[in-house]
């Protein structure tokens, strides 16, 4: 894949893809994707527009390329079935997707995700089964019953 890629990574396996992933919780980003096939005209059209877009929100999004073709294991996973598709991934999970060649819809959803980062806050840091550290029916300084 020749050319400009703007702000984009080319994933191009999916241990590649596992890492952008976990690279996106820990800077606590919002991942976007385009799911392309470089056989696909519609693709060709929304390339350069997302490359753009990567550009233009690139300190506030982190943006990847798979192409369906090369990295099938990550398309199937996904569940993608037309191109192109637009995830948006906040902590490993889909937030959001724009299917098609629909520029003003890709652009609003980015803009939107880029400018509005409160939907990282609502991630919680800590599942409630390890804030909560023992039952409330039970004092914290009485050790348990001891049957002898």
């Amino acid at each position: 894949m020749a050319g400009d890629h703007g702000s984009t990574t080319i994933i191009l396996n999916k241990s590649q893809w596992e890492a952008k992933l976990e690279e996106a919780k820990a800077r606590r980003k919002i991942v976007v994707v385009d799911f392309f096939a470089s056989w696909c005209g519609p693709c060709r059209i929304m390339g350069p527009i997302f490359i753009e877009l990567s550009k233009k929100y690139e300190s506030n999004l982190i943006f990847c390329k798979v192409d369906v073709d090369e990295v099938a294991d990550v398309t199937t996973e996904w569940e993608i079935r037309a191109m192109p598709t637009f995830l948006f991934i906040n902590n490993g999970k889909q937030i959001d997707k724009v299917v098609g060649a629909n520029k003003d819809e890709l652009e609003k959803k980015i803009h939107h995700y880029a400018t509005n980062q409160s939907i990282l806050k609502k991630t919680p840091e800590k599942t409630p089964e390890k804030t909560r550290e023992k039952p409330p029916d039970k004092p914290p300084d009485k050790p348990p019953d001891v049957k002898t």
